[in-house]
């Protein structure tokens, strides 16, 4: 994360490591994989769209498809609310293509962040690695 955050000029010491770790804490679920806490993904599900906070799997099990997996089914969810999700994802970070596969667009760029929107639409969850399905979980 640290890569992430000095590449777009945010701070990375203590202090601020633990405001973003408190930011919206209350909204945040533990990514389960076979039981295994592996990651975080903290949202948000507003009246008008939902946002994505903030996702973060270990380096481990990066770059298995879990991400896209969890997002998928969390997306499906928003779908079928019909409502929008929004997210802001730095500059720089590798996760934008993941987003734009998903159906995000960029709508705002602040400098060192883009605020990434993604309407309703109808998502086919069959894409997903069905060896991996079932073993992800979102604490309640």
């Amino acid at each position: 994360m640290d890569e992430h955050l000095r590449r777009a000029g945010e701070p990375t010491d203590d202090a601020a490591h633990l405001a973003r770790i408190r930011y919206r804490a209350c909204d945040a679920h533990i990514v389960l994989w076979a039981s295994v806490p592996i990651g975080l993904l903290k949202y948000v599900e507003g009246l008008a769209e939902w946002e994505i906070v903030q996702v973060q799997i270990l380096p481990a099990y990066q770059g298995q498809g879990i991400s896209k997996q969890l997002l998928t089914e969390w997306l499906a969810r928003a779908d079928s609310a019909d409502i929008a999700v929004s997210l802001t994802v730095l500059k720089g970070n590798k996760a934008i293509n993941l987003y734009r596969r998903l159906g995000f667009q960029i709508v705002t760029d602040s400098g060192n962040s883009f605020k990434m929107k993604r309407e309703r639409q109808k998502y086919l969850t069959d894409d997903v690695s069905a060896d991996i399905r079932p073993q992800i979980r979102i604490s309640p």
